[in-house]
């Protein structure tokens, strides 16, 4: 049988049309010649309901064409072993499905490593001593990435000042990790025009000081005034980071990737799949204001295959939360006179989402305030109403912000809640004193959403935190903020179990992506990704989750990643 089944197969099994049948294709390939790959000596956890120790719990797995043969006991796959087939010894270590992240800025993830990184700059003098390093190498190539987080050193945001004198001649535009405002030095406002006399975009902001001049902090649709001057990356420059974020990703267990991205990452993914070199499976998702476009494409060549698909359209409601931006009904508890900002006109996102729906497109929008998750599910309602019944699957990302209402309604409209949980413990520092102590309570909820019978369905939002599931496991978990500040959790009746979270990164994200009937969980007939792990992150303490390691990451029954020693 073919080693990929297409998408579009895939998709109109799951409307009710073509099956693919895990079973069958067991069936028959126990009928063919032995395995490729044994798994053997250690637990395996198949997916939700699985058995995590105990005699009932399988120790070894077998692999062939890229598909799971059978899973059982050491005894039961010993019978798959043929003279070639490749062997790994388990020696008791833990095996679950490969990790899925349901939120990823992928290919300017890449980038981001080969630029400057402030992600833990602690200090303005660091903050600076960074940039100017990467200027004295780089004199007259622009400055990029960032994710600084201003919290790091108390809440104040940089200024252009701190930097000027460092780069003189070198253009900066460096992101805060949210990449919902970003800092600009003089040089770069030169470039994009910007002075005193530059008004407010809609849905932005530009930060101005006491005199009315620009600090060069750009929030939001603001950050288009500079973007639009920084010269786009070559071809090559993309292939290259696809690259690093690849073996970035690998190297964490991460073996499927939902991109939030652009139609020049869609062609980027496109050449690496010809030529051999995509080695995770993407979802590339591209911009809700070209849902045309990609209906387009979709009528003429499909939805692609389990390697690369595509299908999928983003927008955005509102900012975030650490800009100050996120929407909310009740004003900014430290900034009394904002409620945050609508990014896109509230009546082109309601058009763009109801023909994107209509066109059979999955509509994937960015929601953070309370009163933007709010709007987005009423808006979901009417494209429902508009359009009438199919499995669409829309999904809220982030849905940080909740009314007690939006919960139970998540629930009620089989909304899916993509939410990233290292969130939890990175805002949680500072989140009380933007919003009170009131609406924390159902910030990041994972709880009381799957108490209420939502499904939720995990990630990282990389490059705003890292991308890492174990990391993200352990937050969901234990809420413990990276300050330390809360050892037994922030918000802690929002804590889930490490299963709960294992079924987020795994078998929820798959159904997320419309591939529940290939991957997700560990069972015969399925694709063989699958994640080797040092330790047991279902017996060991949740505090020590993040000292556990990816041994292996297997993508289609192929060794992508191993762990050195």
């Amino acid at each position: 049988m073919p080693r990929y089944v297409p998408y579009r197969m895939l998709y109109l099994a799951l409307a009710g049309g073509l099956a693919v049948n895990p079973g069958a294709v067991a069936q028959a390939m126990a009928q063919q010649p032995p395995a490729d790959l044994i798994l053997t000596g250690g637990l395996i956890w198949t997916g939700p309901g699985s058995p995590a120790t105990g005699p009932e719990a399988p120790t070894a797995l077998a692999v062939r064409d890229g598909r799971i043969v059978a899973v059982g006991s050491d005894a039961e796959i010993e019978r798959y072993r043929g003279p070639r087939t490749q062997t790994i010894r388990l020696q008791g270590r833990r095996v679950v499905p490969g990790f899925m992240d349901n939120h990823t800025h992928f290919i300017a993830g890449g980038l981001t490593l080969g630029g400057v990184d402030l992600r833990d700059a602690a200090t303005p003098q660091e903050f600076a001593r960074r940039i100017g390093e990467q200027a004295r190498r780089h004199p007259d190539r622009w400055i990029l990435g960032g994710t600084w987080d201003h919290e790091l050193w108390g809440g104040e945001l940089p200024h252009r000042r701190w930097i000027d004198s460092l780069t003189p001649r070198t253009p900066v535009f460096v992101r805060r990790l949210d990449g919902h405002m970003g800092l600009a030095n003089s040089r770069a406002l030169e470039l994009a025009g910007i002075t005193a006399a530059t008004p407010d975009p809609p849905g932005g902001a530009i930060v101005r000081d006491a005199g009315g001049q620009p600090t060069g902090i750009l929030k939001d649709a603001a950050q288009d005034l500079v973007e639009r001057v920084i010269p786009e990356p070559s071809e090559e420059e993309l292939d290259e980071a696809l690259e690093r974020a690849q073996r970035h990703a690998l190297e964490r267990g991460v073996t499927l990737i939902t991109d939030m991205g652009t139609w020049a990452g869609l062609e980027t993914y496109r050449r690496a799949h010809r030529r051999g070199r995509l080695l995770l499976r993407v979802y590339s998702v591209v911009p809700l204001s070209t849902w045309r476009r990609l209906a387009d494409l979709v009528q003429r060549e499909g939805r692609g295959d389990t390697r690369l698909f595509w299908g999928g359209v983003k927008g955005f409601v509102d900012g975030s939360l650490g800009s100050s931006t996120a929407w909310f009904y009740d004003p900014y508890t430290d900034d009394p006179a904002n409620r945050g900002l609508v990014v896109t006109d509230t009546s082109e996102l309601w058009r763009d989402i109801v023909s994107a729906d209509s066109a059979g497109l999955q509509v994937i929008v960015h929601a953070i305030g309370d009163r933007a998750n709010d709007w987005l599910l009423d808006t979901f309602r009417s494209a429902r109403a508009l359009n009438g019944a199919r499995d669409r699957r829309f999904r809220i990302e982030h849905a940080q912000h909740l009314t007690r209402e939006a919960i139970r309604r998540i629930a009620q409209d089989e909304v899916i809640a993509s939410m990233q949980p290292y969130h939890a413990i990175d805002d949680g520092r500072w989140a009380e004193k933007r919003i009170g102590p009131e609406r924390i309570k159902t910030t990041y909820a994972f709880r009381d959403l799957l108490d209420a019978g939502a499904r939720i369905t995990f990630g990282s939002d990389w490059t705003v935190a890292p991308i890492d599931p174990l990391l993200g496991i352990y937050a969901a978990v234990t809420r413990r903020t990276i300050d330390g500040a809360n050892p037994e959790g922030w918000v802690p009746e929002q804590k889930i179990t490490v299963e709960e979270a294992l079924v987020a990164y795994t078998a929820n994200n798959a159904y997320a992506s419309f591939l529940e009937r290939e991957l997700g969980t560990i069972e015969p007939g399925k694709l063989a990704d699958l994640v080797v792990l040092s330790g047991d992150p279902l017996e060991v303490d949740p505090v020590r989750i993040p000292e556990l390691k990816v041994d292996l990451t297997i993508v289609g029954g192929e060794v992508a990643y191993r762990r050195e020693g």
